[in-house]
């Protein structure tokens, strides 16, 4: 593993360096690096998977929508309920204890939050099971006979291992506070090598006998995943004890946290499960569609937001208090963050909106996944490119908030994004498309840009209410320029390169087309002297 990037060279343009603890926590740089790198690993393995199933399902047939619909199901319950809520809530309390050097009581703490886990998910997973045909209603009320039987069949088998993702989640947040980044993001790897490893060895069977034996692979890859964490939890945490404890102070604050930040930092999970629903009513190939279009999106708000946003939520939680020289260390860091994360994110947006065709065509242009549904993944792809940024951005906004012990103004505006969401996402999916002349089936790009509008909005009211408490964050207007500036110019260059070269294989089309584009980027940003854009050639000279 490379060394981090250096903090001194992502600091603002007002020369702000990395924010990094005084009491010797690794820098927010170095833990960002460690963070990237695990989720990075594990999304790589992800696209492999999903590539592999493109090859084996293809886009528009019922199976596939069966399958991509109740993964959602379960998943929802794990993203929402383990690493949202779980570690916005319990990481401050528990980063806070290590930070005062009471290990004992912060393993304790760790042991009594793990044992009330571990019985309400039972709970959960007991009720999900048998009350699995009314999930399906409410979230893919357009599944109907052999397809909805075909996905209740599936999410009855995947449930159980939705529980465990979610015990992996406080293994995660465990982690995190001792400041194990990398295992704690790459141990996804298990979960997605299970699932391509059963349909590299069952692809030859019926596609519903395949959807259901890879329910399966995916319940193997949860227990995989589970216990590749457990044996360094007891090492980093040695005194933990699993017991229920009710009357302890610090549960009771994780617990009064829990329920504001499961539905603020929900709300991406209670977006695409509107955005799924909505999809069910849009025709065969939509659910699918939006699915691959969402393995991509999510790639640059996980390897660039959630890899700051994560770093820096026990960083901030350590050092954060009411006196004036701790709220401005907290502002610088969140300044930084913000920096680090645009310089990545505004290409990624640029890169989806000008060249879909070519990244979706790369990944999953394979056996029954054709041309034609490259197109139709490419436009809910650009759709995604409206609020890329802005989710991107609000992570870390809201991982601040959280620090500070602050988790009701998230939730206010994460109420109003979902709001928006719903209405907009209705509007653009369902009556739009007809009054435009288009298939009904493009609703799902008008999905995604609905839920960007709504990014944007939340977004902003996180930053101008922060703003107000700790002073000016947020991005110049120059950087912002100089970004899009740059993106736009390798777009440019990268488009024309495309209608030069013509069809050709895609693999090789996206690594001729996007390697260009990002050697335009980054030279741009170079040459305009962008802090960020030094640390990254930096890093390359160092790793060659």
């Amino acid at each position: 593993m490379t060394e981090a990037v250096d903090g001194a060279r992502l600091g603002s343009s007002r020369g702000e360096g990395t924010g990094a603890s005084e009491r010797g926590r690794p820098g927010s740089a170095r833990s960002a690096f460690f963070v990237a790198a695990g989720i990075l690993l594990s999304r790589l393995t992800g696209l492999i998977r999903q590539r592999v199933f493109s090859h084996y399902f293809g886009l528009r047939n019922d199976v596939a929508d069966a399958f991509t619909a109740a993964l959602r199901i379960p998943n929802f319950l794990q993203n929402l309920f383990g690493e949202g809520a779980l570690s916005a809530s319990f990481i401050p309390v528990y980063a806070s204890l290590l930070a005062r050097g009471d290990r004992r009581e912060a393993d304790r703490l760790a042991g009594a939050i793990a044992s009330g886990l571990a019985l309400i998910v039972s709970v959960l997973v007991l009720v999900g099971v048998v009350a699995t045909p009314l999930f399906i209603a409410a979230i893919a009320p357009g599944f109907h006979g052999e397809k909805r039987a075909l996905t209740i069949q599936i999410v009855r088998v995947l449930f159980p291992g939705a529980g465990l993702l979610v015990m992996s989640a406080w293994c995660l947040g465990v982690l995190n506070s001792h400041h194990r980044f990398l295992l704690s993001y790459a141990s996804s790897v298990m979960w997605n090598a299970a699932m391509i490893a059963t349909l590299v060895i069952f692809g030859g069977t019926e596609l519903p006998r395949l959807a259901i034996l890879l329910a399966w692979g995916s319940v193997a890859g949860c227990v995989l995943q589970f216990l590749v964490l457990v044996p360094v939890v007891w090492r980093v945490a040695p005194d933990l004890r699993f017991a229920l404890d009710t009357t302890s102070d610090h549960v009771r604050t994780i617990a009064s946290n829990f329920t504001p930040v499961l539905v603020s930092r929900g709300v991406v999970q209670v977006s695409a499960y509107i955005d799924a629903l909505l999809a069910s009513l849009l025709g065969t190939g939509a659910v699918t569609g939006l699915q691959n279009a969402s393995t991509l999106y999510t790639l640059p708000v996980s390897l660039f937001g959630m890899s700051v946003s994560a770093a820096e939520l026990p960083a901030m939680s350590s050092i954060a208090s009411g006196d004036a020289a701790a709220i401005d260390a907290v502002r610088r860091r969140l300044n930084i963050g913000l920096r680090r994360i645009a310089y990545f994110v505004v290409p990624s947006a640029m890169a989806f909106l000008a060249l879909g065709d070519v990244v979706v065509g790369a990944l999953f242009q394979t056996g029954r996944f054709d041309r034609i549904d490259s197109l139709y993944v490419w436009g809910i792809l650009a759709g995604s490119a409206v609020g890329l940024l802005a989710s991107t951005l609000g992570r870390l906004y809201s991982s601040t908030y959280y620090a500070l012990r602050d988790t009701k103004t998230p939730l206010r505006f994460a109420i109003v994004r979902v709001v928006l969401t719903t209405v907009l996402g209705y509007l653009f999916a369902i009556p739009l498309p007809p009054a435009l002349g288009l298939p009904r089936m493009w609703g799902a790009a008008g999905l995604t840009a609905s839920a960007g509008i709504a990014g944007w909005v939340e977004m902003l009211l996180l930053r101008t209410t922060l703003n107000r408490r700790i002073g000016d964050t947020g991005l110049t207007v120059p950087y912002v320029v100089q970004l899009w500036g740059a993106a736009a110019a390798g777009a440019a260059g990268a488009w024309t390169l495309k209608l030069t070269i013509g069809p050709r294989d895609p693999i090789l089309l996206a690594a001729v087309v996007l390697g260009a584009y990002a050697v335009v980027y980054i030279g741009a940003t170079v040459g305009l002297r962008v802090p960020e854009a030094g640390s990254v050639i930096a890093r390359l000279k160092r790793s060659s």
